[in-house]
C-alpha cells in the first residue's frame, strides 16, 4: 500500500495476477464494516484491475473512514478477502497505511471513476456551533446533514476544512458546457450558526464528463505501402458499413480529422447510430454505448501507381459508465398523494413489481389497488422513467403524528424490481420518501348551481366552526339554517333558491344579466340566461326580466316590449314575465344565410324618467330556414275512434345465443365470439325484456349475417325477411314456438328461431373468421293488430319502428 500524495489518494495494489478481490470491508475502529458499491461511492473509495489483473483500490485520504489528525497524518485500516479454489475458506487479507498531506492549498477538488470531491478550508467551530444546513444550486434545495447523507452524498468538517462528495449524475449534479467541453458540476453552500455569528462555505466541484469517442487511425500503414511517397486521394466515414455524406456526418455531430500521421474519427457518445445497452454490477446501474464506424480510404503509390482502396469496421464500445437511478419526488402533500418519478433508464429496462413494508405488488396489482404505476418515455424515445402515486390513506403509508408540532408525518418505504432484457438480469434501488402535512387545514368554500338554487359548501376540516355566516345580509341564526342549512360531519351546506329575497341579481355586462349570492369570502354566480328566454317551435317567445341591485327604484311591472302596448305577463317587486308571437309586440325578423333571426327588446316606457338610467334588455330567437315543413292532412270518418293510454318508459330488447334446443342456458357476454362447425345448429332467442303488458308483442321483421360489425356491410346474408324465412336459403331457419315456464311470463314477448352456420363465398375455401349476426325486431299491439309485420310472422310489410340486435359467431 502506498501514499500517492500529489492526489491525496491511498493507493492499494494487490500483485495476485488474475486474483479478484472481493467483499472488502473498512475497519473503523473495533467495527468492520461491509464496502458497497454505493457506500464507496459515498465515501470515498474506487477500484479496478490493470492489464496485468492485479486488483487496484484506491481512496481518498478524507474518506468516511480514515483516522484524521488535524488533517495531516491519515490512516486507514482495510480487510480484503481473496477468493481460493473453494476447498477452504477464502483467506482475508489484513493491510494499513499512514500517510501525510501538507501544505493544503485553500481549494481542492478530487474527480474520480465514480464521485467528485471538494475540499475548501474552513473555521475551527465550537461545540455550541448547531447543526450545518446545505444549501444546493441552483436548485436552492435546503438539507441538514442527516438528510444530506441520505440522499448519497458525504459532508464532514474536518479540524480546519470542510468536504464534501458527492456521485456522479446524483440529483443536484448538473451538467455545463465549459469552452465547449460537458463537465459535471455540483454546488453548495453552508451555513454554520453560532451564537452572534452566521458563517458561510461555498463548495464546488466541477469534473470532466466522458462524451466523446476518439478513435486513431494511422496515416501510414507500413506493411501496405511500398514506398513513403503515397497520395491520399479519399477518406470516408461511414456507419455500420454504410458511408454517410458530408451532411449526414454535421447532422450527428461525428469529425474526421486528417493530421500527418493519424486520421482521427471523433463521435459523441449517444450520437445517432450506436445505441445504448444496460448494465448490473454489485445491484448497481450501469451502461455502456456502443456503435460500428466505418473508415474507408483510397490511396496511390507514387512509385508503383497502383491504388489501394482500404476499408475497415471498427466496432466500439464504451467503458462501463454508472448512472445510479434517482427517486425525485413531486409530493405535493395538500394533495394527499406520493408522486414519485424514478429514473433514467435505457429502453431495455422494465419495472416488474414493488416492495413495500407488509407486500410485494407486481405493476398490474398497483394499478389494480389505485396506485397508478405507469411508463414516460423521452421526447426522442430513448430513455424511460417509471411514475408512481400512492395515496396517503392507503395502509401501505405508515403515519405518524406530531401533536406538539401540529404536522402528520407520511413516510412510504419501498424497493421498485426492476429487470434488463433480453438477458432477464434483475436489480432494485429502495427509496425512502417523507410528507409533512398541517394537522390545521383552514376551510375551504365551494359553490355550484342547478336549475333552481345555488349550493354553497363549507368544509371546515379538522377545525371547530368558530365563525359567522352571513347570506345576503341575514346572519344565519337557528331559524334561518332550519330553512337553508343541511349539515355534515365536518361540513355543512346552504341551499338557496333563486327566487330567495336574499338572492340578488347583477349585470355582468351590458345585456348580460347574472344571478348572484355572496357568503362571507365566496360569491356564488350563477348565469341564468338560458332560463331567462325560451323560444318554442309554434312561433312564441317567453322572456323574465329580473330587478337588479343596480336599479334599486325600477318597478318590474312597468316594463314593457318593443311595443309600449305590451307589458308583462306576470310581475311581482323582483320580475318580469312576458309572452308573446314573435309576429306581434314590435318584434323584428332578418335572414342571415338559412337562419330566420326573431328580435325584442324589453324596456321602460319613454315617459319614464328613470330610462336615463335603465338597460336595455335584448332577447332573440332564431330558427332555420330548411327544416320547415308545410303539411296537408284530409279528414274522413272512422268506423271508431283511437284511443292512447297515457304514459312513459322505454323498452328492451335482447338478443341471445342459447347453448341447446331447450333454451335453458344462454352463452355469457365473454363466451363471445362462440366457435361453431359448418351447418351447426344456431339457437336464437329474442325477448322483450322490461314489459311487463301482456298486450304487447315482438314479432322478427329481418334477421342477416355480415362479415363485420357493421349492420349494413356487404356481403350480406338473408336469415329471416319480411317476418319469414329466406326462400333462397338452402338451409332455411326454423321458428320455435313459446310457452310460458318459469322463465317465460309472456310468450308474446318472446320469439326463438333456429339457423345453421355457414361461411360466405369468399370464405369457403378456408372457412374460418368472424360472422355477425343481427336482426330487426317489431314491437306490436297484440289484441288489436294493424297488418304489416303486427300480423304475425311472413307477413310481407316494412315498419320503421325497429330494434336492433347483433351477434358475432366464429368458424
Amino acid at each position: 500500500i502506498i501514499c500517492q500524495i500529489p492526489y491525496r489518494l491511498f493507493c492499494l495494489l494487490m500483485a495476485a495476477v488474475g486474483i479478484q478481490a472481493q467483499q472488502p470491508h473498512s475497519i473503523n475502529d473495533t467495527q468492520i464494516i461491509n464496502l458497497t458499491p454505493g457506500l464507496a461511492t459515498q465515501c470515498g473509495f474506487s477500484f479496478k484491475f490493470d492489464p496485468m489483473g492485479n486488483a487496484m483500490f484506491f481512496a481518498s485520504l478524507q474518506n468516511c473512514f480514515s483516522q484524521n489528525m488535524d488533517d495531516k497524518m491519515f490512516s486507514l485500516v482495510m480487510q480484503f478477502r481473496l477468493p481460493g479454489n473453494h476447498m477452504t475458506e477464502d483467506p482475508v487479507y489484513r493491510v494499513g497505511k499512514t500517510c501525510s498531506y501538507t501544505p493544503w492549498t485553500s481549494r481542492e477538488i478530487l474527480c474520480d471513476r465514480n464521485y467528485m470531491e471538494a475540499s475548501e478550508q474552513s473555521i475551527v467551530f465550537t461545540s455550541s456551533a448547531t447543526q450545518p444546513r446545505v444549501v444546493f444550486s441552483p436548485s436552492k434545495n435546503v438539507m441538514n446533514v442527516d438528510e444530506v447523507q441520505r440522499k448519497g452524498y458525504a459532508i464532514a468538517n474536518t479540524p480546519t476544512r470542510l468536504v464534501l462528495r458527492s456521485p456522479h449524475n446524483a440529483e443536484e449534479t448538473y451538467l455545463q458546457n465549459v469552452a465547449g467541453v460537458p463537465m459535471r458540476v455540483l454546488s453548495t453552500s453552508t451555513f454554520f450558526e453560532q451564537k452572534w455569528l452566521v458563517t458561510r462555505v461555498d463548495a464546488t466541484a466541477v469534473c470532466p464528463t466522458p462524451e466523446v469517442i476518439t478513435w486513431y487511425m494511422p496515416k501510414h500503414i507500413d506493411p501496405l505501402f511500398s514506398s513513403d511517397a503515397f497520395t491520399m486521394l479519399e477518406v470516408y466515414m461511414g456507419i455500420d458499413a454504410k458511408r454517410l455524406d458530408t451532411e449526414e456526418m454535421a447532422a450527428r455531430n461525428y469529425s474526421v480529422l486528417v493530421t500527418e500521421a493519424h486520421i482521427i474519427v471523433e463521435i459523441p457518445v449517444g450520437a445517432v447510430g450506436g445505441y445504448f445497452k444496460s448494465h448490473i454490477q454489485d445491484d448497481q446501474y450501469f451502461v455502456t454505448y456502443t456503435i460500428e464506424p466505418m473508415l474507408e480510404l483510397l490511396w496511390i503509390e507514387e512509385v508503383a501507381h497502383e491504388d489501394t482502396s482500404y476499408k475497415v469496421l471498427f466496432p466500439i464500445t464504451t467503458p462501463l459508465m454508472a448512472r445510479p437511478p434517482q427517486v425525485r419526488n413531486y409530493t405535493v402533500p395538500e394533495q394527499a398523494v406520493f408522486v414519485l418519478e424514478l429514473g433514467t433508464f435505457n429502453l431495455d429496462v422494465e419495472l416488474l413489481n414493488i416492495t413495500f413494508p407488509t407486500m410485494v405488488l407486481t405493476v398490474a396489482e398497483c394499478n389494480a389497488r389505485g396506485f397508478n404505476v405507469r411508463e414516460q418515455r423521452s421526447p426522442d424515445n430513448t430513455l424511460k422513467t417509471f411514475r408512481l402515486e400512492v395515496p396517503f390513506s392507503d395502509p401501505v403509508v405508515f403515519k405518524e403524528r406530531r401533536a406538539e408540532q401540529g404536522v402528520t408525518t407520511f413516510t412510504l418505504q419501498l424497493i421498485y424490481g426492476l429487470v434488463i432484457f433480453p438477458e432477464y438480469a434483475p436489480f432494485s434501488h429502495s427509496a425512502v420518501v417523507d410528507a409533512v402535512l398541517l394537522d390545521i387545514v383552514p376551510p375551504s368554500v365551494t359553490g355550484n348551481c342547478d336549475q333552481e338554487n345555488f349550493h354553497i359548501t363549507v368544509d371546515y376540516r379538522n377545525q371547530e366552526p368558530f365563525f359567522v355566516v352571513l347570506v345576503g345580509k341575514r346572519l344565519l341564526n337557528h331559524e334561518f339554517a332550519q330553512q337553508y342549512l343541511t349539515e355534515g360531519d365536518t361540513d355543512f351546506t346552504i341551499t338557496l333558491p333563486f327566487s330567495s329575497p336574499d338572492a340578488v341579481f347583477e349585470l355582468a355586462s351590458l345585456s348580460l344579466p347574472f344571478h348572484s349570492s355572496s357568503v362571507r369570502s365566496l360569491m356564488a354566480t350563477c348565469l341564468l340566461l338560458p332560463y331567462l328566454q325560451e323560444c318554442f317551435s309554434n312561433g312564441t317567445m317567453t322572456a323574465l326580466a329580473v330587478k337588479v341591485e343596480s336599479a334599486p327604484g325600477l318597478n318590474p311591472g312597468q316594463l314593457t316590449l318593443s311595443d309600449p302596448a305590451c307589458g308583462p305577463t306576470y310581475s311581482d317587486d323582483r320580475v318580469a314575465y312576458f309572452h308573446f308571437t314573435v309576429n306581434s309586440c314590435g318584434t323584428t325578423r332578418k335572414f342571415i344565410n338559412n337562419v330566420m333571426l326573431y328580435e325584442n327588446e324589453i324596456s321602460l316606457p319613454d315617459e319614464l324618467e328613470v330610462k336615463r338610467n335603465a338597460t336595455t334588455l335584448k332577447v332573440s330567437c332564431y330558427y332555420v330556414a330548411n327544416i320547415t315543413r308545410t303539411l296537408a292532412f284530409l279528414t274522413r270518418p272512422r268506423d271508431n275512434e283511437p284511443f292512447a293510454a297515457t304514459g312513459t318508459g322505454r323498452l328492451m330488447v335482447r338478443m341471445r345465443l342459447a347453448q341447446d334446443a331447450s333454451y335453458n342456458t344462454f352463452h355469457q357476454e365473454e363466451d363471445y365470439p362462440v366457435v361453431r362447425y359448418l351447418r351447426q345448429p344456431l339457437h336464437f332467442e329474442v325477448a322483450l325484456t322490461t314489459s311487463s303488458d301482456p298486450k304487447v308483442a315482438l314479432v322478427l321483421d329481418h334477421c342477416w349475417a355480415t362479415l363485420n360489425e357493421d349492420r349494413d356491410s356487404r356481403p350480406r346474408w338473408n336469415l329471416i325477411i319480411n317476418g319469414c324465412e329466406n326462400p333462397e336459403d338452402p338451409y332455411r331457419v326454423v321458428f320455435h314456438p313459446v310457452v310460458a315456464d318459469a322463465r317465460v311470463h309472456f310468450p308474446p314477448h318472446v320469439k326463438r328461431f333456429e339457423a345453421y352456420m355457414f361461411s360466405f363465398a369468399e370464405d369457403a375455401l378456408e372457412p374460418s373468421g368472424q360472422v355477425f349476426v343481427h336482426c330487426d325486431v317489431v314491437i306490436c299491439d297484440a289484441s288489436s293488430p294493424s297488418g304489416g309485420p303486427c300480423s304475425g310472422q311472413c307477413v310481407n310489410q316494412d315498419n320503421p319502428k325497429r330494434g336492433r340486435s347483433c351477434f358475432i359467431m366464429e368458424l
